[in-house]
């Protein structure tokens, strides 16, 4: 019986294959599964999920996270702060590079700046928002926002936790790292006036619009406080459109409104992680009132069956409520008709002999239609195609991850 040998490179290949799967799923971290086997910082985790940094630290590919005990954390919340004071506090225990024990300990000339999710909020100004990291004698590292220049150590580092090699670090340090900037008060969302945020920056057209609708004002004001993502058109986009707005019925005006925000906390990192369909307050059974987030490099732009909107900056981004602009008015394939693509043209037929000039006026093709209106046009019923749309993108996202790797196992299996 003759043995077949498999080619070296064959094995080669497939032992680069399983490197890559393992590498891609070390990738795929869970802070909050990462503390739950650690009870001591079960507070600390909880207010990870509640102040909504923990969607943040998932998803980071490189992240250090400063947790504190329970004890600490006791400490901290007797002092009664709001949820966004308490947001900055936590997020400042949150470095945007990789520390493991080891690295803790060979530190570059002794010492090294890592800038944190506070820094990157601009909520903090100057250099506020960085951490300094200092090897001390006798083996301690201590940990010091830098604010006013000090590097005096503010908390000590204690043990590791977890660790993810170069992806995710979770170490514990003495104490909440003290900083009178982010524990300045700040006030609740529900305090904050999003119309006059809108107004102020941009888009005081489309908060015109919401001040006259009172009741999606009101679904607007209701959805602050457990979490609201509002994008809203720029001024002159929305002048342009403001005519085919006022044509609405007032049930349509309110739902269209409504349809420019989601019923929850969504930051620019989380949008750019998760591509797909959205629904919004608007969504009500059969009408979706949905639509598709997408990347195109590191712009983000929402999507519908009738046109594109890319979101061009941010007005405000205090958790849990963030509001965008955006470069269109985006619209609902609800309220609006889908642009008709132009036929293709007929294929050439064979000369005729040359007709009289009556015979050719009685044969003169009518002229085509106007489409430049047609993506804008009121719609008589929603087309009702979003729930295949839903499962395309569902599947999509589901395959595109491990496809290539389940092909080309297959493939070396099949040569063996």
């Amino acid at each position: 019986m003759q043995v077949r040998r498999t080619p070296p490179h064959l094995l080669a290949a497939l032992l680069l294959l399983l490197v890559a799967a393992a590498t891609s799923l070390a990738r795929a971290h869970n802070i909050t599964s990462l503390l739950a086997g650690h009870p001591d910082f079960s507070t600390f985790n909880h207010y990870l999920s509640a102040t909504h940094l923990a969607a943040e630290i998932n998803s980071r590919t490189t992240i250090t996270v400063l947790a504190v005990s329970n004890a600490a954390m006791n400490d901290l919340l007797a002092e009664h702060p709001t949820t966004t004071t308490l947001k900055n506090i936590l997020s400042l225990h949150v470095l945007l590079d990789y520390f493991g024990s080891k690295k803790l300990h060979q530190l570059t000339d002794g010492s090294a700046l890592a800038a944190t999710l506070f820094q990157s909020t601009g909520s903090a100004p100057g250099s506020s928002g960085f951490v300094n990291i200092t090897d001390l004698k006798g083996g301690k590292v201590g940990f010091a926002p830098e604010e006013g220049g000090s590097s005096d150590a503010g908390a000590y580092f204690v043990k590791s936790l977890e660790e993810l090699a170069y992806n995710i670090s979770v170490i514990e340090i003495s104490k909440v790292l003290p900083s009178a900037i982010a524990a300045a008060p700040a006030p609740e969302p529900s305090q904050v006036n999003v119309t006059d945020v809108m107004a102020a920056h941009g888009c005081k057209e489309f908060a015109d619009a919401l001040l006259n609708s009172s009741d999606a004002l009101k679904t607007y004001e209701d959805n602050v406080v457990g979490g609201l993502t509002a994008f809203c058109p720029l001024d002159d986009p929305f002048k342009a459109f403001r005519l085919k707005f006022d044509n609405l019925s007032a049930a349509d005006r309110a739902s269209f409104l409504e349809f420019f925000a989601t019923p929850v906390y969504m930051s620019m990192s989380m949008l750019r992680s998760n591509n797909g369909l959205m629904n919004t307050l608007a969504t009500d059974g059969s009408r979706k009132f949905d639509f598709t987030v997408q990347n195109d490099g590191q712009d983000v732009t929402l999507k519908t069956k009738v046109n594109t909107a890319k979101i061009t900056g941010t007005l405000l981004d205090e958790q849990p409520l963030v509001i965008y602009t955006l470069d269109k008015v985006l619209l609902p394939q609800e309220l609006f008709k889908a642009a008709v693509s132009p036929a293709p043209a007929p294929a050439p037929t064979p000369e005729k002999a040359a007709e009289s000039p009556k015979a050719a006026a009685k044969h003169k093709s009518p002229p085509a239609p106007p489409t430049s209106a047609a993506s804008d046009a009121p719609a008589d019923s929603p087309d009702g195609t979003v729930a295949d749309q839903k499962s395309n993108a569902n599947a999509r996202i589901c395959c595109g991850r491990f496809g290539f790797m389940a092909l080309s196992l297959l493939l070396v299996v099949l040569a063996l």
